[in-house]
Order: C-alpha cells, then structure tokens, then sequence
C-alpha cells in the first residue's frame, strides 16, 4: 500500500546519468584555461582599434578634438495660435526662449602610431624618462613606470609637434631615439 501524499525521488542512477551528460555537455564547450592562454593571438589589428590603413601587428591610438558649438538662444512654439472657423485669432501663439546648441565644427579623430604594449618594459620606460630629462621636460627620478610625471612630460614633448596627447606616440619614440627610424623606399632597377 502507498501513501497519498508521499513524495516520489527519482532513481539515483537516472539523476546521476542526467548530471553526468549535463556536465559532459558542458566540458565540451569550454577549453581549460591553459589552453586559452597559449592559443591567444598576438597583437592583430583591427578596424575598431585602428585606421584601416594599418599594418598588421602594429598599435594605435587615438587623439579626439571634441566638437566646437554654439548656443543660440531661439523662440521655440509651445502652443500654436488657436483660431476660429472663419480664421480669426483667438488666442496668440505661444513661445518660450530655449538655447538650441549647433554644432560649428565636428569632433576630429586622429589616429597616430604608438609603441605596441609589450615594448613598454620598464627597461624602455626608464630610457624615456631619461631621453625626456635631457631635453628639459622631466624633472624626477627614473623609475621605470609610466607613472603621472612621466605621461606629462610626454604630453609637453609631443604638444609642439601638433599632438595634444599622453601616450607616447611612434613618431615621438623615434625622435626621441628610442625606435627604429623610417628609411625612405628605394627605388629598385627592373631586371634584365
């Protein structure tokens, strides 16, 4: 005889066979850590984190002008004239000053090459730091960190070249001789 209001457990063995497909399932769809890490790519570039012009394994960053506006203060209509059948006005339009902002000039996006980050070793930090104490923009101790006295000296560095920005750029890296110059293309003879 069974009760009425007893409870019915599964059998073990089918909801230990349940949790056991659900948990192959599962291994089946992610990879151990390791093997994430190991197989990362190196630095790709992409068009969302570059212009499109850009060399494959290279690294970019970009220097944002914000838009310039102007605020206008223009009559905005909060209630139109109210008029009668035979067009005789009721009741006067109605209108509030409101600052409407135009935008004069848009925001200016400037892509510039910079040092990918796995070149910023603490090695290289300090002969930054170096190279901008020689010339007058860093005044401190050379620690090796890309610390907050460093990224001023670079902005103050980089300002009178047209770049407004804090992050050390390639250019500025190469003037500052701590990368590779540019070579100009040689012109090379056809074959015969």
């Amino acid at each position: 005889m069974t009760r009425p209001n007893a409870k019915r457990r599964p059998h073990r063995g089918f909801l230990g066979a349940i949790l056991a497909c659900g948990a192959l399932g599962l291994s089946a769809c992610v990879q151990p850590p390791e093997v994430q890490k190991r197989s990362a790519p190196p630095t790709i570039v992409t068009t969302l984190e570059a212009p499109p012009s850009a060399t494959p394994g290279s690294c970019w960053d970009k220097q944002t002008t914000p838009p310039e506006t102007k605020t206008v203060i223009e009559p905005v209509l909060v209630q139109p004239a109210q008029l009668t059948a035979t067009g005789e006005v009721i009741s006067p339009p109605i209108y509030r000053r409101k600052p409407q902002e135009y935008v004069v000039k848009p925001a200016v996006h400037r892509w510039f090459e910079i040092p990918c980050p796995a070149e910023l070793t603490p090695d290289y930090i300090s002969s930054v730091q170096r190279a901008l104490a020689a010339r007058g923009h860093y005044q401190g101790p050379v620690t090796g960190q890309l610390d907050t006295r460093t990224r001023r000296a670079i902005r103050r560095f980089q300002q009178p070249q047209g770049l407004d920005s804090d992050t050390l750029s390639l250019a500025a890296a190469r003037t500052l001789g701590l990368a590779p110059a540019l070579l100009p293309q040689a012109e090379t003879a056809p074959e015969g």
